[in-house]
């Protein structure tokens, strides 16, 4: 397990997380510290905790409308596959009733090619 040292809003704080992600969790930390002194630029000097939790809150809105977007996107997906679906097997069968069109145009032209070769 590694531990990373990261600041946020000015304080320092040691955290854990699995070795290699330690890049990930400082980046994740920059972000956090970056919402809290963009609501601090907006808000002025409100308490720490005050723009911790609005900090929370509107990440928490970001990943709810991500949430939905997502489940939309999939909802959409999920139709196009089916859509395709559908469009594949009507290609199908009109390619095996061009088939069977095309073989029933060979056997009559096979059977006039003979009455013409019987006549001969």
């Amino acid at each position: 397990m590694a531990h990373v040292s990261v600041t946020i809003a000015g304080r320092v704080y040691r955290m854990a997380c699995a070795d290699g992600e330690e890049p990930h969790l400082e980046a994740l930390a920059r972000q956090v510290d970056a919402r809290i002194a963009e609501l601090r630029a907006g808000f002025g000097e409100i308490g720490d905790q005050r723009l911790i939790v609005m900090s929370a809150v509107m990440f928490a809105d970001e990943l709810h409308e991500t949430k939905r977007r997502l489940a939309s996107q999939e909802q959409e997906i999920a139709a196009l596959r089916k859509a395709a679906l559908e469009n594949r097997a009507r290609a199908d069968q009109r390619l095996t009733t061009l088939a069977a069109a095309l073989d029933e145009t060979a056997a009559r032209i096979e059977a006039a090619a003979a009455e013409i070769g019987g006549a001969a």
